[in-house]
Formats: structure tokens, C-alpha cells, sequence
């Protein structure tokens, strides 16, 4: 027995997670992040017994979704505010929501997974710790929270 080296054509392998970009609206596109977390969804659970229901337990339906919000890691630029005036626009909801697509890339660069989330907006924005002695660099962090979120395969 051999080991399969996915030469084999219906080998299937794992993407690898280090290769992705993200894309904010028309303005910010290919941005390149360190990290992005926190891609969830949940359905909530409704636990519901008929009053002539034979059994006495419930059954239990999907309710609403809830979508976690998601953190997204970069390191900073000289003069690239984009993302702190983004969420200066946080006022009285007239914040400016964006669609946010997020692309896993394979190995020659093309997409091969995608998730888009709707209604984006910024919620926290995290600046960089500073230290004196430290050579780490210097890496701003953005919450943000959205109204949807679809999965796709290209």
C-alpha cells in the first residue's frame, strides 16, 4: 500500500488557511489581513409541545439566526485611516453598511471559497499595543457586525 500524494485525480485534500483576502465594497479591495475570526452562525432552538400531543416532551424547531460578530486583524499603514473613519460614521445609525466578501484562495491564486456578510458595519476598533522594547509589528484590530452571511464555492 502506498501513500496518496493527490496525484491520483479524485484525491481531495484540505485548503489551507493562510491564503485570503477581503474585499470592502468597491473602495477596499484585495485588503490583506493577518486574521479573520469569528465567521458563525447559530439557529435558535424553540422547544414546543402540542397540548394533544400524545408524548409529554417537546419537539424542537429552528427559530431566528444569530450571526457572531466578526474580528478582523491587520497591520498598520502610514496614512491608511480608512477603517477609524469608517467608524467615526457610527452615529444615530447612519453608519454607512457595506457588503464584505472574504476569499479563501488556493495555491495559483484563485478563489475557491468564499463567504459574503451583508449589512456590514464596524462595532470596535482595537489599535495596536505599543511598546518600547518590542519588535512585533504593529497590528490594528476591527469588530464588526453583520445581518447575514452566505457561503459560496467558485
Amino acid at each position: 500500500m502506498t501513500a496518496d500524494d493527490g496525484s491520483s485525480p479524485g484525491a481531495t485534500w484540505p485548503l489551507p488557511r493562510f491564503r485570503f483576502e477581503v474585499d470592502f465594497g468597491t473602495a477596499l479591495k484585495g485588503v490583506a489581513f493577518k486574521e479573520v475570526s469569528g465567521m458563525e452562525v447559530e439557529t435558535q432552538v424553540i422547544e414546543y409541545r402540542a397540548g394533544d400531543s400524545p408524548g409529554f416532551s417537546t419537539i424542537k424547531m429552528p427559530g431566528i439566526k444569530k450571526y457572531g460578530n466578526v474580528t478582523m486583524r491587520r497591520g498598520v499603514f502610514a496614512n491608511d485611516n480608512a477603517f477609524w473613519s469608517w467608524h467615526q460614521q457610527t452615529k444615530m445609525n447612519t453608519i454607512r453598511r457595506q457588503t464584505i466578501i472574504v476569499k479563501l484562495l488556493d495555491e495559483q491564486g484563485s478563489v475557491s471559497m468564499q463567504w459574503t456578510l451583508t449589512n456590514a458595519w464596524p462595532t470596535k476598533i482595537t489599535a495596536t499595543d505599543l511598546k518600547g522594547n518590542g519588535n512585533e509589528v504593529a497590528v490594528d484590530t476591527i469588530e464588526i457586525a453583520h445581518e447575514g452571511m452566505m457561503v459560496s464555492n467558485s
